[in-house]
């Protein structure tokens, strides 16, 4: 089928339903927002107002917050909601029988050709769909709460979805500038609970038998491993309840430590007491220090078996595994990865060592991961592994285009984290400037994906994790951006701090829109600037404003920046794209020979005492005088025309 969506209803006024509202509504479409009473939909649509005008005092909304809710209808009659949709998203709570009776009520009510999405998480595209007479145009839309704020979309077939109902789903999810990743076979609770439950999960069963603390697991995933929240507090953040009615709804096993926990109604932060006392106790009281000799392999090896399930079974890639974690679980790198630098190998030893000792299912190798570690594709040491590194590996947190004007475009894409840093981020950075051929490009721009930040600095919690020899991939991948022999240029929208400052005075040109923010603020990490930063820094605005700069870890606007001398030029945002595209279009179109010498004479001769830098610069003068570029040069300007310069 070919299926174009225009106007949208939402089954549901709750904080899923109308935050979909919201976002379709941001997006452009029309929605309908329905539930089965007045009040519901009211408080609904006043959520959305109110969020709606929190986005535009953060700046976050391009237009006016009236003209979007104009977009926005409300009712209670299901028949209205759902008679022009071309998609109806359904955002009803998770029972299979109250989900059936709505995609009955509305297979019946709606055009032959509407897409019926279900937000389910934990259930059966397939099992839903089998209410109506026409499960083709089922599917699954799961987006994370809150919609909002979460980029991320799952989007899954059942048995019966036509993959054009599919594409289309993908399609309209990108259109509200969301993240989809596709789930090609349906499973209960698709891809992103799957692999986080057992985090959750075996913390659960390492309290049951008694041999850690809650505060030790919590702090050694966080400390140890770099998680953005321990798995004792991530339970009690999302609600024992909900993990424990989506485990019971598939006769899974639940910890005793969670299960005694809900029937005592110590559900988590909702009810002020869990894992933790939110009320008469100190809430979450974990520390750095705590957390040694916790078996963090034995969690980590649960999610890594269930990313292999998926992957083996043909759910979902890889790579769609590892966005998912990262946009809809938090982590700071995909479970795929994860495990290719743990090594599968050790997953397989600890995960048949738990199986031999228990004899719980739960820990029965899978068997893609069995066969990955028997044909030896043992991860990134192995040369393979879930990701193929053999010719230096994917790229997961950057992307890069190279245009036929040899303009290099290299984009920081973690927008999760505001394009933070983390080793692998900076080692592909220095991967992808080694990896294209010189001769190829004219000039390099980065820039970082969203418009929130060109780099918001280092991820923190990776580098806590990191070996000694990973921390010197900073000024390494520093380094070779400010040698690289190209002109580079920085194209700064938003947050550019720490690391992602010393990014930007590596390179040659540096530009910002006028809401910018750039700074150092590692002093209020107990750091200092670790690539160049401070030393850069200096030669650029003098010993008075850089000790003032990263003495008090300012952050400074971009006029001022650009008053200071960081910045080349602060535009307003309209004038942005223009400025860079000129600036591109002028080093594309340059003396490609003529660019790279006095990048280098330049840059040798500050560093060098006048004499020698004038020497350097009379070389590089008597070089250029002759090549070809110097001559086309020459006859250009007697004959008023535009050089066209060869490069030689």
């Amino acid at each position: 089928m070919d299926a174009e969506i225009e106007s949208v209803a939402v089954l549901g006024a709750g904080s899923m339903g109308h935050g979909i509202a919201e976002v379709a509504a941001i997006a452009g479409y029309d929605v309908v927002m329905r539930d089965i009473e007045e009040e519901l939909v009211e408080d609904g649509y006043d959520q959305i107002e109110w969020s709606l005008g929190k986005l535009a005092e953060k700046g976050q909304l391009e237009e006016d917050p009236e003209d979007v809710l104009d977009r926005v209808s409300t009712t209670v009659d299901l028949e209205a909601a759902v008679a022009d949709a071309d998609l109806v998203i359904e955002a009803a709570p998770e029972d299979l029988e109250i989900k059936r009776d709505i995609f009955a009520d509305v297979d019946a009510a709606s055009g032959p050709e509407t897409i019926m999405a279900t937000n389910t998480s934990s259930l059966r595209v397939t099992d839903i769909a089998e209410a109506t007479e026409h499960p083709e145009y089922v599917c699954g839309m799961h987006f994370f709460n809150p919609p909002v704020k979460m980029d991320l979309v799952e989007v899954a077939s059942g048995e019966e979805t036509d993959e054009g109902v599919v594409d289309a789903a993908v399609e309209f999810v990108e259109s509200l500038d969301k993240t989809p990743i596709r789930v090609r076979k349906d499973v209960p609770q698709f891809v992103v609970n799957n692999v986080l439950t057992p985090l959750m999960g075996e913390a659960g069963f390492m309290l049951d038998e008694g041999d850690v603390e809650i505060q030790d697991v919590d702090a050694a995933m966080i400390f140890q491993r770099g998680y953005p929240m321990g798995p004792f507090e991530l339970n009690d953040f999302g609600g024992l309840d909900i993990f424990t009615h989506s485990r019971d709804q598939w006769d899974l096993p639940v910890p005793d430590s969670i299960r005694s926990r809900v029937e005592n109604d110590n559900l988590g932060r909702k009810t002020g007491k869990g894992f933790y006392d939110y009320e008469d106790g100190e809430g979450v009281n974990y520390e750095p220090t705590d957390g040694e000799g916790v078996d963090t392999l034995r969690i980590e090896a649960r999610m890594i078996n269930e990313a292999a399930r998926l992957v083996g079974d043909d759910v979902a890639d890889p790579e769609d595994i590892d966005v998912g974690m990262r946009l809809g679980g938090g982590l700071p790198e995909g479970t795929c990865r994860t495990a290719d630098k743990l090594g599968l190998d050790n997953v397989l030893e600890k995960l048949e060592s738990l199986h031999e000792r228990t004899g719980a299912e739960r820990y029965e190798p899978d068997d893609y991961l069995v066969e990955l570690v028997e044909n030896g594709h043992t991860g990134e040491k192995a040369g393979r592994g879930f990701y193929d590194y053999r010719d230096g590996g994917p790229y997961h947190y950057i992307s890069h285009e190279l245009t036929d004007d040899g303009v290099l475009n290299v984009v920081f894409d973690r927008e999760e984290r505001l394009n933070a840093f983390s080793t692998d981020m900076f080692d592909e950075v220095k991967r992808v400037l080694e990896s294209v051929d010189d001769e190829d490009v004219a000039c390099v721009v980065f820039e970082g994906a969203g418009d929130r930040a060109f780099s918001a600095g280092a991820d923190i919690t990776g580098f806590t994790t990191a070996e000694p020899t990973d921390l010197a991939s900073v000024d390494e991948t520093v380094q070779t951006i400010y040698e690289y022999p190209r002109p580079t240029i920085a194209k700064i929208d938003g947050f550019c701090l720490g690391a992602g400052l010393e990014i930007t005075l590596a390179c040659d040109l540096r530009y910002a829109t006028e809401g910018s923010t750039l700074g150092s603020p590692e002093i209020d990490l107990g750091l200092i600037p670790g690539g160049g930063g401070t030393q850069r820094l200096v030669r650029l605005i003098g010993e008075p404003r850089t000790k003032e700069m990263v003495y008090r870890g300012m952050q400074l606007s971009a006029e001022r920046a650009e008053e200071w001398g960081i910045l080349n030029r602060a535009v307003e945002d309209d004038e942005f794209e223009e400025l860079i595209d000129d600036v591109t279009d002028d080093l594309a179109n340059g003396p490609q020979t003529a660019l790279e010498v006095a990048k280098n004479v330049i840059q040798e001769g500050q560093n060098a005492s006048l004499d020698t830098g004038l020497t350097l610069e009379s070389q590089g003068f008597g070089l250029l005088a002759t090549t070809d570029d110097m001559l086309e040069g020459v006859a250009a300007f007697n004959q008023d025309r535009e050089p066209d310069f060869g490069g030689e």
